[in-house]
C-alpha cells in the first residue's frame, strides 16, 4: 500500500519561501511519477507540478513557472517542491499525489490519473 506523508507547510510572508516535501512508502518510490496539487477556499483542486520518476521530466502550471521548483531524491523516497517568490493567491492545502508510469521520462499532469495522495499541507502567504 502506498502512502504519501506531506510536510512543510506554513505561514510566510509575501515574498517568502517554503519547501514542501512528500515522502512515499510502501512501493518503490524510482517506480512512481509524481504531482503536487493544490486547493485553495472555495475553489477546485488544480495541478501545480510534475515529475517523471527518472526526474529528468518536469511541467508547471503557468502561474508558478520561475517561482517554483520540484525534484526528487529517489534514495530518500521524497520529492520536494521548492516555491520562492510567494504570493497571497498561493495560499491553499498543497497535496502530493503519485503514480507508476510506463516510461521514465514520463510524468502525469491531469490529476484524475493519480491513485496515491497525501492528507495534504496548509500553505498561507500574508500580504
Amino acid at each position: 500500500q502506498v502512502q504519501l506523508v506531506e510536510s512543510g507547510g506554513g505561514l510566510v510572508q509575501a515574498g517568502g519561501s517554503l519547501r514542501l516535501s512528500c515522502e512515499l512508502s510502501g512501493r518503490t518510490f524510482s517506480n512512481y511519477a509524481m504531482g503536487w496539487f493544490r486547493q485553495a477556499p472555495g475553489k477546485e483542486r488544480e495541478f501545480v507540478a510534475a515529475i517523471s520518476w527518472s526526474g529528468g521530466s518536469t511541467y508547471y502550471t503557468h502561474s508558478v513557472k520561475g517561482r517554483f521548483t520540484i525534484s526528487r531524491d529517489n534514495v530518500k523516497n521524497t520529492v520536494y517542491l521548492q516555491m520562492n517568490s510567494l504570493k497571497p493567491e498561493d495560499t491553499a492545502v498543497y497535496y502530493c499525489a503519485a503514480d507508476q508510469t510506463t516510461f521514465s521520462y514520463n510524468y502525469i499532469i491531469n490529476q484524475d490519473e493519480y491513485n496515491y495522495w497525501g492528507q495534504g499541507t496548509q500553505v498561507t502567504v500574508s500580504s
